[in-house]
């Protein structure tokens, strides 16, 4: 191997100045919004003490290696989601704009989730949804109307999404590692001294004991039912920014000589380890809320919007130091929520810079503005909640889940590409990549995730989503429609020819002919 550890190429592309800073940086897009409202109560759900057992396995047989395909991929062929994909094998450039796409869409609609977390953090201060907060989320928060698309913009969201969005431009135009590293190496550290203060503080409130009791008290009889093993897989899946091109793409800007394993591993532990410590603190506070109201914990236990958005704050006017409790919680939604956001729309900015000739700053702006336009109209209007709600489901399940299904059956069996990948990942690294790795990505990951897309297709059929709320139009055009728009996207992306000089060639194979004598194919 080159004794040089960035090429020209690498260097106009951009490069995270070290592994640590990677490594954060990984973990600010890992960690997000899904781990602090989605991981509790999804562990209450599935067994409560006795999930632990099913989310390691998962953890381990399915989230670890395919993080590793994802940096294999990334950091031996030196390019975007697309441009990796087809340097492995040119037929499958289209798997990584399927993945392009699912991560444009998810930006346009996460970037609401973070401007309501942030005008929260505010109104957390003076409490400022009262004796109701579900009325005041609901009514005069996002006045959401009924199930029809409107035009009327609510100022109280729309303002502080164009600041999200600006943000965003400010960041991703300074580049990999002034914008992009500088944040996540500023962002996580103040996020683990915030969600730590907010977790010892939520452990003080009288009846923390009582909450964490009923989502640590193991149902040992829920390890029998495939869904419990389902849901672990699907938790694991969804909570480490993996299969939809952002570990692809963060990977291709580290330095050649890293060891990826280990960066995986020390990423995947530190993301459960949070999920972990996001389930202690929410349902602490939830056993307070639990033990005000002279109720169950089952009775207030929630996950998702409801959790952040209104039970949260009824904790909060609850509970000492109300107003501290609420800023850290709100104010951590921020930052997790930012990092993530960061790494998703930095999916789409780097295949468009591979694809075409342009700058930094030129393909920030040609993706920012286009994404932050979709998201005023659709998600700054009192409609936003209901399309929201409908396309993070579908693009979940039936975008996300399926390309990973797709794109690891495809590496293993039809290109046979898990042999030079290995190999690519033992170049530098402590931990060996062999046998149990490509057992594990060609078939236990895929037929796991495969039982879960089933469930969720069979679900999906069997009940309309939302039990009838929304009307058939709604859920065909912004959940199977949406679903269906990023898979034609992947396919009709690949007919624009890349930029002229692009190699299509790995420099993987350069990199391993020199360490090996091999003769370059």
């Amino acid at each position: 191997m080159n004794d040089v550890d960035t090429t020209p190429l690498d260097e106009k592309r951009g490069m995270f100045s070290s592994r640590r800073v990677f490594i954060l940086a990984a973990i600010g897009s890992a960690v997000g919004l899904g781990n602090i409202w989605r991981f509790p109560y999804v562990a209450y759900e599935n067994g409560g003490g006795a999930f632990v057992l099913p989310y390691l396995v998962a953890l381990l047989t399915a989230g670890i290696p395919f993080l590793l395909l994802d940096y294999a991929l990334g950091h031996r062929n030196r390019g975007s989601a697309p441009l990796s994909f087809a340097r492995q094998h040119r037929a499958t450039e289209g798997l990584g704009w399927w993945q392009v796409g699912i991560c444009f869409m998810i930006a346009v609609y996460y970037a609401a989730v973070l401007a309501w977390a942030a005008r929260y953090t505010i109104f957390a201060v003076t409490e400022a949804w009262g004796d109701d907060p579900a009325g005041f989320f609901i009514g005069e928060f996002l006045r959401v109307g009924d199930t029809t698309i409107s035009t009327e913009i609510v100022m109280g969201v729309a303002l502080p999404l164009a600041l999200v969005w600006i943000a965003l431009l400010v960041v991703l135009s300074l580049g990999v590692q002034k914008g992009i590293g500088a944040t996540a190496v500023v962002f996580i550290p103040i996020l683990l001294l915030t969600f730590g203060a907010l977790v010892v503080q939520a452990l003080l409130l009288p009846g923390a004991a009582q909450g964490l009791n009923t989502l640590f008290t193991p149902n040992w009889e829920a390890l029998t039912h495939p869904g419990v093993w389902a849901a672990a897989y699907g938790q694991i899946f969804f909570s480490l920014s993996i299969g939809f091109g952002i570990m692809i793409t963060y990977s291709s800007y580290v330095r050649r000589k890293t060891d990826m394993p280990g960066s995986g591993l020390v990423i995947g532990f530190s993301n459960s380890g949070f999920e972990l410590l996001a389930g202690i603190g929410v349902f602490a506070a939830l056993g307070f809320m639990a033990q005000a109201s002279g109720v169950a914990v089952t009775e207030v236990a929630s996950g998702g919007i409801g959790l952040a958005f209104i039970a949260f704050p009824a904790i909060i006017s609850e509970a000492p130091l109300g107003v501290l409790l609420g800023v850290l919680f709100f104010g951590s939604l921020v930052l997790a929520g930012f990092t993530s956001l960061v790494s998703v729309i930095e999916v789409v900015i780097s295949a468009v810079r591979d694809k075409f000739e342009m700058t930094r700053v030129g393909a920030t702006v040609a993706v920012s503005v286009p994404a932050a336009v979709l998201s005023l109209l659709f998600f700054s209007t009192t409609s936003g909640l209901h399309v929201l709600d409908i396309l993070d489901n579908f693009i979940n399940k039936f975008g996300i889940l399926a390309v990973a299904v797709v794109s690891m059956v495809v590496m293993a069996w039809l290109v046979r590409a898990l042999d030079p990948l290995a190999a690519h990942l033992n170049l530098h690294t402590s931990v060996h990549i062999g046998l149990w790795w490509k057992v594990l990505v060609a078939a236990v990951a895929p037929l796991a995730l495969s039982y879960v897309l089933v469930l969720e297709f069979r679900d999906a059929v069997r009940t309309p989503y939302g039990d009838g709320d929304y009307p058939a139009w709604m859920i065909g055009t912004f959940g199977w429609g949406a679903a269906l728009a990023v898979l034609v996207f992947g396919l009709v992306a690949t007919l624009v020819p890349w930029r002229t000089g692009t190699s299509l060639t790995s420099p993987g194979e350069v990199d391993r002919a020199s360490t090996t004598g091999e003769e370059v194919r």
